[in-house]
């Protein structure tokens, strides 16, 4: 016996348990890196076609209809309007036309804070920072994802400069309402088609990211799937959920999505256990399966045959960890050919809000203990200090250094901004000399309209794998875009975005640098803390024979701690990209990935139907031992931990457990790699 349960030969204790000799290797920590690579190379996944024809049709209808019945200066207001068809890409039809509207009225109150602004640069510099710092408090406390807050402040920028003064601000934001409504309808047309298509999008993601889990079991890189795989289920559950309109959560094909986002769910929650239980791969069908399944989701006759897996069962006892597995993986596929699932049934009930109002998510984000708060500040204030540094260098087009230390704040920590900082450098410096020629050729508006939209069209294509490239075409749809709304000399407008570039890429990293660095280092300890302290709660619960837990309050346990999961790792990532990195967060990795292995093994034992007893007097001691382990965090000293309790039913638990307290001892002295 080796430790762990192999495909045909090991042969598990009675209970069907494997022991607890060996624990699961660690994934090698994030390392963030300023390299030729991460500048230059192409990050995995598709290309975003969708999103960049959609992105083209909305510029041009835009673009062209302001321009013919109003004027070319206000239609490049349009065209910028026009980009809220880059927003909420992911999203159900019927939560996208709400936020889209949102976002929107966004688009418009930016241009007239903007054509407001434009009775001095002054005033200028300081709107276009307010509008930056605003937009990223709003579309991070609201989860809007990307472009995030860049398009709001382009929008601002470009309004500034927009001729008509004051009294040509209805009208300004009366034809950015007409673009944001152009993109609008652009990015509801999908509902014409495939009105589920984003749910059914969100639950096969979900199956594959299940899949390459499955892959990495028995890999070094096991962690990092575990977290993707984590990532895919929760966002299928959020998107689900705002899909739960009155009239299609009563359906049988609503009835159907609930059912297999439970599935998933529940064999990721398996899966877990079968990983940190065993240091070989598994069966390559099983992953296969998998895929399968992610395929069935939107077309139930593709789902696999259960008997599939009967040859990775075969000589398994029928309680081991990967048999049950497999029977969870046989039992979604017969879930996925259905057609006629009883609305009241498995997974009817969600126990939730389709979305969190507004007010308290906005008021969530300013909290001290949130990264939006100083996120948003340094956003802000950087975007604000480059437009005014601008102004005093003589800048006569200064609107395009804030709008650059925008674009390359929006990596995040240190690394990330410098690397996005050489990026749109780069792409910019290509971009411009594309640009210039362009404008030097004698186009005729519907050429400009048609040249626009095909550059937008190509970034927003390119985009999900090169920021790099995507500036490229992005340089030259703003220069277009800026000439028609105020024409300036073409050589001076090419040489002096060059220089803008350079100097709001400086001033970037700079705000970087210098405004709330070490915001993410500082909260890590604390996140940890609490995401043990919500472990701790749900495991008491779970495991106490006098508390008989309801669906509703399974699924609110299952949620608070997924989210705190989720927020640890996300915050870790974001702390191993600050610079100067704080000495204590590269040597916490060991600490998270024992913090994240015990919150997965807590989902698992809250999802398990047949948990056996525990006494009263084990779950006190395992209570004290993840108090002390909280605490430690928290005065960031060396747990003092007393034996832990005996928990045969539970030994890959009690083994975390210790490893925790180990990585905890090894990071207060500040000795050992952070790989030990």
């Amino acid at each position: 016996m080796n430790g762990q349960e192999t495909d045909d030969s090991s042969s598990p204790p009675p209970e069907g348990r494997p022991p607890a000799r060996i624990r699961a290797r660690i994934a090698e920590r994030p390392r963030p890196r300023l390299d030729l690579r991460a500048v230059f190379g192409l990050a995995p996944g598709p290309w975003g076609w969708t999103r960049g024809l959609r992105a083209g049709i909305a510029m041009s209808l835009s673009f062209g209809l302001v321009a013919a019945l109003f004027s070319p200066s206000l239609g490049s207001l349009a065209a910028l309007g026009s980009m809220t068809a880059l927003y909420e890409r992911n999203t159900p039809y019927a939560h996208r036309a709400a936020s889209l509207a949102l976002i929107a009225a966004g688009f418009v109150a930016s241009v007239a804070v903007g054509s407001l602004s434009a009775v001095s640069p002054w005033s200028a510099a300081l709107a276009i920072g307010a509008v930056a710092g605003t937009a990223t408090w709003a579309c991070q406390s609201l989860r809007v994802e990307a472009p995030g807050p860049f398009y709001f402040v382009l929008v601002c920028a470009i309004a500034t400069i927009v001729p008509g003064g004051i009294a040509a601000v209805p009208q300004h934001a009366g034809v950015a309402a007409i673009g944001a409504g152009v993109g609008w309808l652009v990015s509801m047309s999908g509902v014409l088609l495939r009105s589920r298509r984003p749910e059914e999008r969100a639950v096969a993601a979900a199956f594959r990211h299940l899949g390459a889990l499955l892959r990495a079991v028995g890999t070094p890189r096991v962690d990092h799937a575990q977290h993707d795989a984590s990532l895919a289920v929760a966002a299928a559950w959020r998107i689900v959920l705002q899909a739960q309109t009155r009239g299609h959560r009563d359906s049988p094909r609503a009835a159907r999505l609930r059912a297999l986002l439970r599935w998933v769910s529940d064999i990721h929650l398996m899966a877990t256990e079968v990983t940190l239980g065993r240091t070989t791969p598994l069966p390559g069908v099983v992953a296969d399966f998998a895929d399968d399944l992610a395929r069935a989701v939107a077309r139930p006759e593709a789902s696999p045959a259960p008997e599939r897996l009967d040859g990775a069962r075969r000589g398994l006892r029928p309680r081991s960890l990967e048999s049950r597995l497999y029977r969870l993986l046989a039992r979604a596929a017969r879930s996925a050919r259905r057609l006629d699932h009883e609305v009241e049934g498995r997974g009817v009930q969600l126990y939730d809000r389709r979305t969190p109002p507004l007010l308290d998510s906005l008021r969530s984000g300013w909290s001290s203990e949130s990264l939006v708060r100083p996120t948003a500040l340094r956003m802000g204030i950087t975007v604000a200090v480059a437009g005014l540094l601008a102004i005093l260098l003589g800048f006569e087009r200064f609107y395009w250094v804030p709008i650059t230390a925008a674009s390359v704040l929006q990596g995040g920590n240190v690394v990330l901004t410098a690397n996005r900082s050489a990026q749109r450098a780069i792409g910019t410096a290509v971009g411009v000399v594309l640009g210039g020629l362009i404008l030097a050729l004698p186009l005729p508006l519907p050429a400009v309209v048609a040249v626009a939209a095909l550059l937008q069209a190509l970034a927003q294509t390119v985009l999900p794998r090169s920021f790099c490239y995507a500036s490229i075409a992005l340089t030259p749809m703003a220069l277009l875009l800026a000439y028609t709304a105020a024409p300036y000399p073409v050589e001076l407008l090419v040489r002096e975005r060059i220089v803008d570039t350079l100097v709001g890429s400086l001033v970037g990293v700079a705000g970087a640098l210098l405004l709330w660095r070490r915001a993410s280092a500082s909260r890590l300890p604390q996140t940890i803390a609490t995401t043990l302290r919500t472990s701790r709660r749900v495991l008491l619960e779970a495991l106490d024979p006098d508390v008989r837990l309801g669906p509703e309050q399974r699924y609110r346990l299952r949620r608070d701690l997924r989210a705190d999961l989720l927020r640890l790792r996300g915050v870790y990532d974001s702390a191993v990209g600050d610079v100067p990195r704080a000495e204590h967060t590269a040597p916490l990795w060991p600490v998270v990935i024992a913090a994240q292995r015990t919150g997965y093994l807590a989902l698992a034992t809250l999802a398990a139907e047949d948990v056996p007893p525990t006494t009263h007097i084990t779950l006190q001691r395992l209570g004290l031992a993840f108090d002390e382990l909280s605490a430690a965090l928290r005065e960031r000293r060396a747990p003092r931990l007393g034996a832990l309790p005996s928990m045969p039913d539970h030994p890959r638990l009690v083994m975390e457990v210790r490893a925790l307290a180990a990585a905890l001892r090894t990071a207060a002295a500040g000795r050992g790699s952070p790989q030990s």
